[in-house]
């Protein structure tokens, strides 16, 4: 049997965007014959990982990697919530955020370059990623993450695989865990009035317009409305002014919360799975009347 090379591998992977080892396994039993590869690639693997590369990936899993001060937010994607459960998966996402929280990557195609191995795949993030396409069925994606070092200890929470946070602190641990908590619940904007995105305040502040100006009162009146529905917003969105969760009197905010326990944060990250990802809803009804439809004018 002529011997496999790194080559033969590099070639058949490039044409059939399988992963490695599985064409390296098939290159050897077609003993080198890269037509007869890939047919069996496309046989045992359907060429999963090249046909799910346009799938969207709005379902996933946000995991947090925390070390002392420093540490990692990771959100990565699947198709199906089914997924979501797959331990490769899971255990993948893990190591990124590991991953992330050691080597600080610059972006994403940096993260996917550091090194891993796992299910027999690698070198490499994105060999890995690419062979779990392969392995599962499913496209998946690393979409985002944020790391922290140096400037402040970190408190994090999961709320299951879904919801993500990571909080950075001075003070007391359990009241920063409350916190993270806390926004996992409440998803604030921002941390003061002051963070909240002048896009939001615009978008608000239109609405607001609109709705005072139904109430047919003079043009002062309005312009004062629309200030206390902005204003009512802001503090709404900012996670110091909002009720703290925990609040035994229902009254106390989060900013009084944290003096109470002689504890400042300075800043968090909240992650929510496929948020702002368009979906893809199939309305099954719609698609039968329009085949019978088709079929009618045949």
């Amino acid at each position: 049997m002529p011997a496999i090379t790194a080559s033969m591998v590099a070639e058949l992977r490039a044409k059939t965007d399988a992963p490695m080892m599985e064409c390296k396994k098939a290159l050897t039993e077609a003993d080198g014959d890269a037509t007869r590869a890939e047919e069996i690639l496309r046989v045992k693997l359907g060429n999963k990982a090249g046909k799910a590369a346009a799938r969207v990936t709005a379902e996933g899993v946000v995991t947090a990697a925390v070390n002392g001060s420093t540490g990692a937010l990771v959100e990565v994607n699947c198709e199906t919530d089914f997924v979501t459960k797959n331990d490769s998966f899971l255990a993948f996402a893990k190591s990124v955020a590991d991953l992330v929280a050691e080597h600080n990557p610059a972006d994403v195609a940096a993260a996917s370059a550091l090194p891993l191995s796992q299910d027999g795949f690698g070198p490499t993030v994105e060999d890995v990623r690419k062979g779990l396409i392969g392995k599962i069925g499913e496209n998946m994606s690393i979409r985002r993450f944020k790391r922290y070092s140096g400037a402040g200890q970190l408190a994090s929470y999961l709320h299951g695989t879904r919801i993500g946070v990571i909080v950075e602190f001075t003070g007391d641990a359990v009241a920063a865990k409350d916190v993270a908590m806390h926004v996992a619940a409440m998803k604030p904007k921002a941390l003061a009035t002051s963070d909240v995105p002048a896009d939001l305040i615009e978008v608000e502040r239109r609405v607001a317009a609109e709705k005072a100006a139904e109430s047919g009162k003079p043009a002062e009146i309005v312009a004062k409305m629309v200030d206390g529905s902005v204003q009512k917003f802001l503090k709404e969105v900012s996670l110091l002014n909002q009720v703290f969760v925990k609040a035994a009197d229902g009254k106390q905010t989060v900013e009084q919360m944290l003096k109470e326990k002689a504890t400042q944060v300075a800043g968090f990250t909240l992650y929510v799975v496929g948020e702002g990802i368009e979906k893809k809803v199939d309305d099954f009804a719609a698609e039968v009347a329009a085949q019978v439809a088709a079929a009618k004018g045949a």
